[in-house]
């Protein structure tokens, strides 16, 4: 029965078909998805994805499938996915709002109010819509889906992209809010309830409104029907009596009109006369302001005239700030690296020009910066400028230094995340970098996460000095010069990418180094000048002093 019912289906697209098979198993499908997800709303979301399912596979089922199998099973892998999905949104939404309540001080409201649907307008209508939908009306990413006709993870970046873009706009305009905290501000205050009764009172007049016209176009009508029966009917004593009398009714109806016109025409006179004085009252109003803005651009001329000195000595205060931060860096890097002093650029401004001519090229060669440079400090540029800089080829050599660098500065906060991350999730690695976005104190965007990528430990090369702890890591997709950095769930550290073999060379000293070394944090690390003292044989000795000169060129 239920396989004749599918391929009425199938064959014909039958509708009635189709009910009928829901009828028989809903039930059946509704309790499985219950007791899964044990709430009522998310069971009706299951039960509508596993019939359109149905749908969708009415014609590849097995003629001897048996259905209620077929459903019950579909039922409960949806149930389980649904389950799955929603944990993961209320654990992300729930971090997220607890990390940007704190930050959103019921102030920011006031601050954001007065540009909220200027901001609003100023975004794509898709985007648009997905604001209203997500933070106006408070609806779960999986309806605000729905609507759109996308996907959950599509409604969700949709829904992140358009809130960022507010955020900028509201950026632009002196007012800095967190994309968290201005979602939480717009759902708390973007709506507000209308006062009790207002529904009731639009309904009432707009019914008045409709039954008036009503009647007006009823009265009409009977009265120009019953003129022109009179004028063309030869009529009897009792059809002139009724003649008459719906003559008298349409006198009546006529007068009352007449009535209701006077009163009208006095009101509008009455709103005229209002009008005029009003008007009267808006013109001397425009002469104030007038007044008030001639007062306001005098008093802006004057406060530029006194502040015209001030800005000058704001300009020699920045300079003198950036002179005292480049002294502490230079500082920084000749306590860091004794040999500073001795370098024949050794003294302060000739090593600041090296740094100003280094960031000059990177401006000329914008292919050659990466979005992590952005965390690197002015000792990381003061150290870079410590190399032979005299060629182009020289700078390229540097900037793949760089570059390396900088993915090595970002994977510490990175991994900062993912510490978080464990933490909350029972110390699961995640399956994707995305996942890690709740947990920064400052989100790095999507395009910098799109960066790197979560592969099996045993496809990098291990040396020892990684940081290991799981099956997992989290990599870099691009790799400059010969070094990269892999992520564990006990830290960061970089290997080389074509000197395996010297690294199984150096693996006893690698042990050996890190079985001395003092654990901090729970994990060991050694670097490369820790690893000398324990060099005991020849080949050992060699493997390093190559893998020194790849990883620390000489300038």
């Amino acid at each position: 029965m239920d396989l004749d019912l599918l391929r009425q289906f199938a064959d014909d697209h039958s509708q009635a078909a189709f009910t009928a098979l829901v009828k028989r198993h809903v039930n059946l499908v509704y309790s499985a998805a219950l007791r899964q997800v044990r709430s009522p709303h998310l069971a009706e979301e299951v039960a509508q994805s596993v019939f359109t399912d149905l749908a969708r596979e009415a014609t590849r089922l097995k003629p001897d499938t048996i259905l209620t199998a077929w459903l019950y099973s579909v039922a409960r892998r949806t149930a389980v996915d649904a389950v799955r999905r929603e944990a993961r949104r209320q654990l992300r939404e729930h971090i997220a709002w607890e990390m940007n309540a704190m930050n959103a001080p019921e102030t920011d409201w006031t601050r954001i109010e007065p540009w909220l649907d200027e901001a609003m307008a100023a975004l794509e209508e898709a985007d648009r819509t997905a604001v209203l939908l997500r933070y106006f009306e408070n609806k779960s990413l999986r309806e605000v889906g729905a609507a759109l006709g996308v996907s959950d993870d599509a409604a969700q970046k949709r829904v992140s992209r358009a809130l960022e873009r507010l955020r900028e706009y509201f950026a632009e305009r002196k007012v800095t809010v967190g994309a968290g905290a201005l979602a939480v501000l717009i759902s708390s205050h973007a709506v507000s309830a209308a006062p009790v009764g207002l529904a009731l009172a639009i309904s009432a007049a707009s019914v008045l409104t409709v039954a008036g016209t009503a009647a007006t176009t009823t009265a009409t009508t009977t009265a120009t029907a019953t003129i022109a029966v009179a004028k063309t009917i030869v009529m009897t004593t009792m059809q002139k009596v009724i003649v008459t009398t719906a003559l008298a009714l349409a006198a009546g109806v006529g007068i009352y009109a007449a009535r209701q016109a006077a009163v009208a025409q006095q009101n509008i006179s009455a709103l005229q006369q209002a009008e005029s004085d009003w008007g009267d009252q808006i013109r001397q109003l425009q002469a104030a302001r007038n007044a008030a803005t001639n007062r306001l651009a005098a008093l802006a001329a004057e406060n530029a005239r006194l502040q015209s000195n001030n800005v000058e000595l704001l300009k020699l205060r920045g300079e003198v700030t950036q002179l005292r931060k480049a002294a502490q860096d230079l500082a920084a890097v000749k306590a860091a690296s004794p040999a500073v002093p001795n370098s024949p650029d050794a003294s302060e401004a000739a090593l600041l020009d090296r740094v100003r001519r280094l960031k000059d090229w990177f401006e000329r060669m914008p292919g050659a910066k990466i979005p992590e440079m952005q965390f690197l400090k002015g000792e990381d540029w003061l150290a870079a400028a410590q190399h032979k800089l005299d060629t182009e080829d020289d700078y390229r050599t540097v900037a793949v230094e760089l570059r390396s660098h900088a993915q090595g500065k970002f994977m510490e906060v990175v991994y900062q995340a993912l510490s978080k991350y464990l933490a909350a999730n029972q110390n699961h690695f995640p399956s994707e970098v995305a996942q890690l976005a709740p947990y920064f104190e400052t989100y790095p965007g999507d395009e910098l996460l799109q960066r790197y990528q979560i592969v099996p430990s045993k496809s990098v090369p291990q040396d020892g000095i990684g940081p290991g702890g799981g099956e997992w890591l989290i990599t870099p997709k691009e790799t400059y010069g010969d070094m990269s950095w892999m992520m564990g769930t006990t830290g960061t550290s970089a290997y080389s990418v074509t000197n395996a073999p010297l690294m199984d060379v150096l693996a006893p000293a690698i042990k050996a180094a890190l079985a001395d070394a003092p654990s901090v944090n729970g994990r060991k690390n050694v670097n490369l000048n820790q690893l000398q003292l324990y060099l005991t044989t020849p080949e050992e000795k060699a493997a390093y002093d190559k893998l020194i000169k790849v990883n620390h060129p000489s300038p």
